[in-house]
């Protein structure tokens, strides 16, 4: 039994119509992906109508073979092979886009084409026998070329040495966000001297280690421009080290630490402000992945902890940084994720920026409990239960797996050894803050 000459039919229309077709994938693909809404819908346009068309033609030959075989016949030898030069182009795409994100976008084309094709067909009143083989077809063709687009990239993206341009990038951010960039030469006119640009050509302090310029880039920064200064770490990702890295570096650091740093570039990147040559300007700071941004992230910074400053030029950057240190730390001692400043944690970045307060309220409303060993750091936990409970006994005490006339007896006792009253609205800010204190800052020196 041959196969239907709707199918054919069918890819033809979609043939016809490529022009619509692209601008509908590219649509999708740049509402669902805020990395691709980061690029022009220029420079998508010619790579998508690219994989449409190769896509396009394989279907169509493949239905071509179906049309002279019997049914079934030679489906099982069928290779899903696409050009060498569409796989360039996506190891290219890899340097400025997350790899996972170039699988998902290939995945949302294939459904928009699928959903196409299947319209094509019910016009020309196609049969589930024809439309099942092409489908199988296309899900196995979709799925070997993400296999293959996976180790193309694995191959095309070997690590690159790090240049002095890279230190030098680093570094300038660093300076920036620390407080450390010089703004005391008159003939910068608008740059900071830290940049290395003087008369149009890097200065000698802008080359590492006394070496010349590589000429890979320059290292200018306009501080007249707004930033957002940001300090960033993965959720579950321990406190900061003290050895700043640059991005990108092979020299010391663990293989988990590469990888940290690279995911929290990938999550920021649709936001990440760029230098002249498209490098993000992104530094680390104590193990903490820091940089500057040119907007608020949203969306995937559910997967990241963000402590974002207020726009800024590149003399209040320094003062921002601290509110973003502020803001990140109070976020991860909170057990939060996402994108949030100092103004909107209140009071746990409070906390975070005045700990001799915390060391009072921990001397005041705690130390008495840790004359008591493991019995008064038992209390201690079951007083920090019931304030994230909201004051629920018994949803404070199936959090910590006792029976509530057992926690009201903790509780209770906490109460006599501290001298502090649950019921006192006072003592409880009191209390909570000296818990978010330890929380955050550690055991109390």
């Amino acid at each position: 039994m041959e196969t239907s000459t709707t199918v054919p039919e069918a890819v033809a229309a979609l043939h016809a119509g490529i022009d619509l077709l692209t601008d509908e994938v590219v649509h999708d693909l740049r509402a669902q992906l805020p990395s691709y809404a980061a690029v022009s819908a220029d420079e998508l346009r010619p790579r998508v109508a690219a994989s449409l068309r190769n896509g396009l033609a394989l279907v169509q030959r493949w239905s071509a073979e179906d049309h002279r075989s019997p049914r079934g016949a030679g489906r099982g030898g069928r290779t899903y092979d696409i050009p060498a030069t569409h796989l360039d182009e996506v190891t290219a795409l890899t340097r400025s886009l997350p790899v996972e994100d170039i699988i998902t976008a290939y995945r949302i084309g294939t459904d928009i084409v699928w959903r196409r094709f299947g319209e094509e067909m019910a016009v020309r009143h196609g049969t589930a026998e024809d439309l099942l083989p092409i489908a199988e077809t296309l899900r196995a063709w979709a799925d070997a070329n993400t296999l293959h687009i996976v180790r193309s990239c694995r191959a095309g993206l070997q690590p690159r040495a790090v240049t002095a341009t890279d230190h030098r990038r680093a570094a300038l951010v660093r300076a920036l966000l620390l407080g450390e960039a010089r703004w005391d030469d008159p003939s910068l006119s608008g740059v900071a001297r830290d940049t290395g640009q003087r008369d149009g050509r890097p200065a000698d302090d802008c080359r590492a280690d006394g070496h010349p310029d590589d000429g890979a880039t320059d290292c200018a920064y306009d501080r007249n421009v707004l930033r957002l200064p940001f300090r960033a770490r993965l959720p579950g990702v321990p406190g900061p080290a003290p050895a700043p890295r640059t991005p990108g570096d092979s020299h010391p650091g663990s293989d988990s630490d590469d990888r940290a740093l690279a995911r929290t570039i990938d999550l920021l990147r649709p936001w990440l402000a760029l230098d002249t040559a498209g490098k993000p300007l992104v530094t680390t700071v104590e193990g903490d992945v820091a940089g500057l941004l040119v907007g608020r992230p949203g969306g995937l910074c559910h997967s990241l902890v963000v402590g974002l400053g207020a726009p800024a030029p590149a003399s209040g950057l320094a003062r921002e940084f601290t509110r973003a240190t502020q803001a990140l730390r109070a976020a991860v001692g909170s057990g939060l994720v996402g994108a949030f400043t100092r103004d909107e944690l209140g009071l746990r970045a409070t906390v975070v920026a005045m700990p001799d307060v915390g060391e009072q309220l921990v001397r005041l409303r705690l130390a008495p409990l840790a004359e008591r060993g493991e019995d008064g750091a038992q209390l201690e936990e079951a007083a920090a239960a019931y304030l994230r409970q909201g004051l629920r006994l018994e949803a404070a005490a199936r959090t910590l797996y006792v029976h509530p006339n057992t926690l009201r007896n903790r509780l209770r006792r906490f109460e006599e050894i501290t001298g502090s009253s649950l019921r006192d609205p006072a003592d409880l800010a009191e209390i909570w803050w000296a818990l978010t204190h330890r929380l955050i800052h550690g055991p109390t020196s």
